[in-house]
């Protein structure tokens, strides 16, 4: 899809493409009413500007619909399908998904949301290590860390949605 594709959808079907960028509904609405967007720069921009004016309570909701690092979501969607590719650098080694999954109990278990990363790139190691890390934080600034997490996300998969529009 292109940038004018995505200004030209109806209500609903960009609601919700935005909703596979990032499943906060008060963020995907209000990007929804802020079309057209004239550049990629502008696109991104207000995706930033939005997100850090919702509430932590949008934020979890954007959270909770994030596959925990080395699962597999078992929907057909475009999220989903985002998800596998930024997480394609979790291993197969079934050691390494059991510490995956230990520490995503661990970190569920002190901070009450999944454990958000920006995955692309990063190995299931590296996933790890920081997990391990952050679970050093206090809640307040776990939640930042958290929603800076979710926002580099968001761009990715924007720029991934309007590929081309440049």
């Amino acid at each position: 899809m292109d940038l004018r594709t995505l200004n030209r959808l109806s209500i609903a079907k960009a609601r919700e493409t935005f909703l596979a960028c990032c499943a906060a509904t008060e963020w995907a609405d209000t990007m929804t009413q802020r079309r057209p967007f004239h550049d990629l720069t502008a696109l991104l921009a207000a995706a930033e500007e939005v997100w850090w004016d919702l509430t932590p309570e949008d934020w979890l909701e954007a959270f909770a619909t994030h596959p925990r690092i080395g699962e597999r979501s078992n929907t057909d969607d475009m999220h989903s399908e985002w998800s596998s590719e930024e997480q394609a650098g979790v291993s197969d080694d079934d050691e390494t998904r059991r510490l995956l999954a230990d520490a995503n109990r661990a970190y569920e278990d002190q901070f009450g949301f999944t454990y958000i990363v920006f995955a692309t790139g990063r190995t299931a190691e590296e996933m790890l290590d920081l997990c391990r890390q952050r679970l050093e934080h206090d809640e307040l600034h776990e939640y930042t860390v958290a929603a800076a997490e979710q926002a580099r996300i968001t761009n990715l998969r924007l720029r991934k949605l309007v590929a081309g529009s440049e």
